[in-house]
């Protein structure tokens, strides 16, 4: 409506009925339309467009608007920093009409010239495009994990006699990806009988098939001889920079395998696990020696990281605690929001005291199991963390993490990092980059930089194990790990369900070599006392 130009006062009243619909608590189609008439807000004319709603499922006015607006248009209200007012602009002045489009006068820099669009804005927009454009058709791992299980299962089952494995990016066990890798020993007859009989939607290509469900997902089909099956799989669970080194190895040439561990023994490389074949010099590393056996979810003794009724969990510290200690794990270490998150009812000093004397009450109560005292303080703008020293005193760990003002310059955001990392509080540097895979590109760090001050200062960095977020990113973990900087893989969890978020925070720590003992979650209870003993003195 607000594209179009229609009534302020009429856009106000869709508005407002909208925020009431959002707070009702009784099912609109449960009401009579009298009852519905009579919510404040709602009256006869927007009453009868909900009753269109609930009896057709379709909206004729919505449906209207859509007609008279280009795809294009509608798109562009996905893009982050762009409303209604400026979307007018781009396509009634600038006559544009199409996201491609609106990129390349980005990069012609022609957005300057109109009102409300600054070279600053003109930049954000641009960023923001490159990102969307970049992530159509993705997903993260773990919204295709269930999925991919599932098809390998069904394929055992369903054709016993033949071999078939997930492979690609899934295997990799990349962060995201747009589509799954399939590898079968199966014919193009039995394939494709067994997909159309699922109603998939298939298409022939070069080197595979492609099918589609009703979710629009794509699985590729690569299918093999059992001779090449194994060397299929290993080219396709490989990124290209692997491969290309690979194949210039003295001894490789292309033959068949009658497992994935004979093409390790062909060219003399101790066996290197799938998620670790990213990089061209991990090969370099296995000819020298076997690698490390990486972390695994089993490794994982303790909670670090999580929320509870205090700030915004869903549930109470008891609660967390009985959950964690009845899965197997030895402590809690309870993180509530600080006072400056107020969206999410971060704590002021006097309910820090509260939950504090809550806690040692449960420690009697469940002992041996622990919590320990932790708070996830805000880094403000100039890198201060949001209690004085004497309330930071209280706690046995501080986790610092930029909530707010997440739109910085690389300079803003390392003044920010480095001032909290340098406070002698700080025992853990929460999602270092405030990312969010597919959605929120991230503040600019210098991860260089940055690891070499927690080195310093004896901070842990948080590998943040929230699927959206996999945030400190895997590939400067080993350069973590070689300045003698702890990562600690934390699941962020607002609700019990969230510790198991924990093992997508392993999977892709596994990509970088991550072992057991240089993760600080791994720690058992009294590694655990030793490591908040040794960062309360070094508070001083």
């Amino acid at each position: 409506m607000d594209i179009h130009g229609e009534n302020e006062f009429k856009i106000k009243s869709y508005t407002n009925a909208a925020y009431t619909l959002d707070k009702l608590t009784e099912p609109l189609c449960d009401m009579s339309p009298g009852q519905m008439y009579a919510i404040r807000g709602i009256g006869e004319a927007i009453g009868k467009k909900i009753q269109e709603i609930i009896e057709t499922k379709e909206l004729s006015l919505l449906n209207e608007y859509i007609q008279k607006t280009p795809p294009g248009i509608l798109e562009m209200l996905k893009i982050k920093g762009l409303g209604p007012k400026k979307i007018v602009t781009i396509w009634k002045e600038l006559e544009i009409e199409s996201i491609g489009e609106l990129l390349y006068a980005c990069e012609e820099n022609r957005l300057v010239k109109y009102k409300g669009f600054g070279e600053k804005t003109q930049k954000n927009i641009q960023d923001s495009l490159e990102f969307y454009l970049h992530h159509q058709g993705n997903y993260l791992y773990e919204q295709v994990e269930d999925l991919a299980k599932n098809l390998h299962q069904n394929l055992c089952e369903a054709f016993p006699n033949d071999l078939h494995i997930i492979s690609g990016a899934f295997k990799r066990q990349m962060e995201w990806l747009g589509f799954l890798d399939v590898v079968t020993t199966l014919s193009e007859e039995n394939l494709v009988s067994w997909l159309s009989v699922k109603l998939f939607k298939i298409e022939k290509n070069e080197n595979y098939f492609s099918c589609k469900g009703e979710d629009n997902f794509e699985i590729r089909w690569h299918l093999t001889t059992p001779s090449e099956f194994y060397w299929k799989d290993f080219t396709l669970s490989a990124s290209p920079e692997f491969m290309e080194a690979w194949e210039k190895l003295p001894k490789f040439k292309l033959d068949s395998f009658a497992n994935e561990q004979a093409i390790f023994e062909q060219v003399g490389v101790h066996f290197i696990p799938s998620p670790q074949r990213q990089l061209p010099e991990i090969i370099t590393r296995a000819e020298a020696k076997a690698l490390s056996n990486t972390i695994q979810p089993s490794d994982i003794k303790g909670i670090i990281h999580s929320h509870s009724t205090w700030s915004d969990g869903i549930h109470t510290i008891e609660q967390m605690a009985v959950a964690a200690k009845q899965q197997g794990y030895e402590y809690l270490i309870i993180s509530d929001h600080s006072k400056s998150a107020f969206y999410a009812n971060g704590l002021q000093a006097d309910r820090i005291m509260a939950q504090h004397k809550e806690i040692d009450a449960l420690n009697k109560k469940l002992a041996p199991f622990v919590i320990f005292k932790s708070i996830e303080s805000d880094i403000l703008n100039d890198g201060s963390l949001d209690y004085p020293d004497e309330v930071l005193e209280t706690f046995d760990i501080v986790i610092a993490s930029v909530h707010s003002n997440l739109k910085m310059t690389e300079e803003k955001a390392m003044m920010r990092l480095l001032n909290a990392i340098n406070n002698p509080y700080t025992s853990i540097l929460g999602h270092p980059t405030g990312r969010l895979l597919l959605s929120r590109k991230g503040y600019p760090v210098n991860f260089d930089v940055i690891i070499e001050a927690c080195a310093e200062n004896n901070v842990v960095i948080e590998l943040n194990a929230h699927p959206r977020r996999l945030d400190m990113d895997w590939r400067y973990i080993q350069k973590a790990v070689e300045n003698d900087v702890l990562i600690s893989i934390d699941p962020d969890a607002h609700a019990i369900e969230g510790y198991d978020d924990c093992k997508y925070g392993v999977l892709v720590a596994q990509k970088a070599g991550l072992t057991a003992a240089n993760n600080l979650s791994s720690f058992s209870l009294s590694e655990m006392m030793e490591f908040i003993s040794f960062q309360q003195a070094k508070r001083g």
